[in-house]
């Protein structure tokens, strides 16, 4: 039997947001921690988690960008949004990238699971 837990990175400027997240997810998956795109960056290519929270509003290099130069590096990672910033737009453009469900701000645990689930589910359904 197979007990290896999936792995998530949480991209997320805000350390409260991080810590939520990782209360949350922690007994489930194992978790990468990044606090800007870059460290995402940098994370993606040392290790491949099975899905990816990122936040829209990075530092540096937000969201968008951030998705766009996953796509170069990991083409089939499901990510999932996570902002308090919605607009259509941006809505648009990061389905369009790949992105596959949002997550508003502020989140709910069991919102946040279920959409994670759903994401290793479109996974598991690939292989």
């Amino acid at each position: 039997m197979n007990t290896t837990k999936p792995t998530v990175l949480i991209c997320d400027d805000e350390e409260g947001v991080r810590e939520s997240l990782r209360l949350i997810l922690d007994e489930h998956y194992d978790l990468l921690m990044a606090e800007d795109g870059q460290k995402a960056l940098e994370t993606l290519r040392a290790r491949t988690p099975d899905v990816l929270l990122l936040d829209m509003k990075l530092p540096k290099m937000d969201g968008l960008d951030t998705l766009r130069r996953i796509r170069e590096v990991a083409r089939d990672i499901p990510v999932l949004i996570v902002t308090a910033y919605h607009s259509t737009e941006v809505a648009q453009e990061t389905i369009r990238l790949g992105a596959i469900d949002y997550i508003p701000k502020p989140f709910e645990g069991a919102q946040v699971l279920a959409a994670i689930e759903k994401a290793l589910e479109k996974v598991r359904s690939r292989k």
